[in-house]
């Protein structure tokens, strides 16, 4: 299996040292990473947030002592320095989780952060490439200055034709690809595992690249059983996928805003715009909650009109 990626939690000095503040922080950080298995990234957006919060109420200041004045307080001092709503919303996020949590222990009798509101994000959706957009980029073979073209080919083929997130693409190994199967064995968030279908241009792409792959590792002398790999030969990396992902999107013609989980994106919104239910998304994509697919796809006005069209008496 495929290492977890670790994360250090800063062990605090003792309580009269750091304060009380620190120290349970550390506790939480720790319970979140064994009992829940949260993902490091998690975990980092986890700790920057709540050493921010801890640092606004300071050092000093007790559980019981802080109330929803306190966070407001917090948050209000992330706007003052330019973060985004979003930001703000991720912040607030980590506090509700930490007070939910002491809660729990019975270090805290409530959470005063269930008095303030979440900040108002816009709803707006992010425009995602249309299919033939897609199909155009595949079609041309993800050329560029990359030395291993066909992984760069493969990794489009996967982000699109699977719809897996970046994290899942570079954690996939050499035997979890089951072509006999036509499926690819996929280790999602919260160590979850599902497979995915592997498409027949995936299988395509696949059989050009491992050639390649071959080759790295010949002139590396290296072993790995990651399916991708860079040209040392070692894995590649989630930043090394998106830097991948820019430049052949942008050499395309495409927006420079395109990243692997726009293609992810455009996976859930193109099979619900060919007729594709929700709950058959929802599995592919691997998401817990029915209620996340709903959000993360989108219907095109073509498609809407197309519904309309079909079903309306009064279209016709």
């Amino acid at each position: 299996m495929l290492e977890e990626p670790k994360i250090a939690i800063d062990t605090p000095a003792p309580e009269s040292a750091a304060g009380p503040l620190a120290a349970a922080i550390a506790d939480f950080l720790r319970s979140q990473a064994t009992e829940r298995t949260a993902s490091a990234h998690t975990l980092r957006a986890y700790q920057s947030d709540l050493r921010r919060f801890a640092a606004h109420v300071g050092s000093e200041t007790g559980w019981k002592e802080i109330d929803h004045l306190h966070i407001r307080g917090f948050l209000s001092q992330l706007y003052e320095e330019g973060l985004s709503k979003t930001s703000v919303a991720r912040s607030l996020a980590a506090v509700r989780s930490l007070f939910k949590w002491l809660a729990r222990e019975g270090i805290v009798s409530s959470s005063p952060a269930r008095l303030v509101s979440t900040p108002r994000l816009s709803k707006n959706l992010p425009r995602i490439p249309t299919v033939e957009e897609l199909n155009t980029v595949l079609d041309a073979g993800a050329e560029g200055n990359s030395a291993l073209v066909e992984r760069d080919r493969l990794i489009f083929e996967l982000l699109y034709g699977c719809g897996i997130r970046n994290s899942e693409l570079v954690g996939i190994d050499l035997d979890d690809i089951h072509g006999s199967s036509g499926v690819i064995l996929v280790k999602g968030k919260g160590k979850k595992q599902r497979y995915v279908p592997l498409g027949e241009s995936c299988n395509q792409a696949l059989s050009i690249y491992l050639p390649v792959r071959s080759g790295v590792l010949a002139r590396s002398k290296k072993k790995s059983r990651a399916l991708l790999v860079n040209a040392r030969g070692g894995r590649l990396t989630t930043r090394s996928v998106g830097r991948i992902v820019k430049q052949v999107a942008v050499s395309s013609g495409l927006s420079p805003d395109v990243h692997p989980h726009t293609l992810r994106h455009a996976f859930g919104a193109h099979l619900l715009e060919e007729g594709a239910d929700l709950r058959s998304i929802q599995e592919l994509l691997g998401h817990e909650r029915l209620s996340t697919t709903q959000r993360y796809t989108q219907l095109s006005i073509k498609h809407i009109m197309d519904v309309y069209d079909r079903t309306h008496p009064r279209a016709r």
